[in-house]
């Protein structure tokens, strides 16, 4: 008889910090919703699986249990299968010894085995949906595309128990439940937001993030890269962006910033988790942080003071001047050069010291800039005032807006005018 696989420690699984579990100290609700698969009796563990597959079908006679004959396959052409199976051994197995093999599929899935497979699947399921099928001596996921198995592969976490995440639990044997899914996402942005402006987060964190970003099938990291407090990216030929701009954060810590390197790591991490970074600058507003690197950003030539303090929209680009748009031009140019998604958010919110007309004018030539650069232009509510061009994305970040006490409900731009009046 096979013995079982016992999960002995924390296997890291996507995460890169060494010494801390996966989902340590992440709070109740993590616990809760994972702790429904400790047992190995369980009929129907629907809340384990988030968010809720379009199809579950469960197959309580049947329990499929990892053994030291489990072997993932893929396909001998499938490279990412490939990838994606080697990220499924380094969940379930705790060393090199207990991570089960990963081959090239030959004839037959084995009693035992796991097959990641684009053969078969259902051209109904689309990019990012995949088929799972657990029984009691084989799981095979079948996907149209490599984002479908990975995320039938965070479907097999969601049921796996959850001493694999956990450093704390016992040890106890690895299975999972025998089920039926078909699943396939009902919206195709499913994103996340993380501020490191304002508090800077180091590499770790942020892939940690992504790493939790991609156990709950999310595809969209909005990466929020300056503010007033602190400018967060390495750009070529500005060097005191980061040297003085990135040096604090709000109440007075130390700062940080990424450098290029860095950067695109970061960026490529998250593109191997099927997560697309849409890095945001904050312009015109919000950006106190290049106004106190970089005199000539400011219409009086003066510097500004670095900024610990949460007030908004105090500060603005001089708009008027050529070197601003120079300026800009250098750093949605290198970034968009590191980041391979279609988008670049350009903030565009609470901005007090501009007139309407500066401010749609400033709009209107910062889209032409990122247009050139390859990506479309996304920003907040506030953008909407501007004439934009198709394929633009205006974001709503108030709850409130517009308000239901205008009598021109028909337009954003009338909505938008009020802020601007007031």
């Amino acid at each position: 008889m096979n013995r079982k696989l016992t999960a002995k420690s924390q296997n890291h699984f996507g995460s890169t910090v060494p010494g801390q579990p996966f989902l340590a100290q992440s709070g109740v609700l993590f616990f809760s919703v994972l702790v429904a698969g400790c047992g190995g009796g369980l009929d129907k563990p629907e809340h384990t699986i988030i968010p809720l597959p379009t199809s579950v079908e469960w197959m309580p006679s049947d329990t499929f249990y990892f053994t030291e004959e489990t072997r993932i396959l893929f396909d001998s052409t499938d490279t990412e299968a490939e990838r994606i199976g080697e990220f499924l051994s380094g969940l379930i197995g705790n060393s090199t010894e207990t991570m089960p093999a990963v081959e090239v599929y030959s004839t037959d899935v084995p009693d035992g085995g796991i097959y990641l497979t684009r053969e078969g699947a259902s051209p109904s399921l689309g990019s990012e949906g995949y088929e799972l099928t657990v029984t009691g001596s084989q799981v095979i996921v079948r996907a149209v595309e490599p984002a479908g198995l990975f995320y039938g592969v965070q479907t097999i976490r969601h049921l796996l128990p959850p001493v694999v995440e956990y450093t704390a639990a016992y040890p106890r044997p690895l299975f999972l439940p025998g089920v039926h899914i078909t699943d396939q996402p009902r919206f195709q942005w499913r994103g996340t937001m993380l501020d490191v402006a304002r508090h800077f987060l180091p590499l770790h964190d942020v892939k940690r993030f992504i790493d939790l970003a991609a156990l709950y099938k999310l595809n969209r990291l909005h990466l929020h890269l300056s503010d007033d407090q602190g400018w967060r990216v390495e750009i070529p030929g500005w060097p005191n962006l980061t040297e003085h701009g990135g040096s604090t954060e709000v109440g007075g810590g130390v700062g940080g910033y990424y450098s290029t390197d860095e950067y695109t790591e970061l960026v490529e991490y998250a593109q191997e988790r099927f997560v697309t970074v849409v890095p945001e600058i904050d312009i015109p507003g919000h950006t106190n942080a290049a106004l106190a690197s970089y005199a000539d950003l400011n219409c009086d030539g003066i510097a500004r003071d670095l900024y610990i303090g949460t007030n908004v929209g105090f500060s603005t680009l001089c708009v008027d001047k050529d070197i601003t748009y120079e300026f800009l031009d250098d750093v949605i140019r290198e970034i968009s050069s590191r980041t391979p998604g279609p988008y670049f958010h350009v903030g565009g919110d609470e901005v007090e010291e501009l007139s309407e007309e500066e401010y749609i004018t400033f709009i209107e030539r910062i889209q032409s800039i990122v247009n050139s650069h390859g990506k479309r232009m996304i920003g907040w509510d506030e953008i909407a005032l501007a004439d934009l061009a198709v394929g633009s994305v205006v974001q709503l970040w108030r709850p409130y807006w517009p308000s239901d006490e205008m009598e021109e409900m028909d337009s954003a731009q009338a909505a938008l005018r009020v802020e601007f009046e007031a």
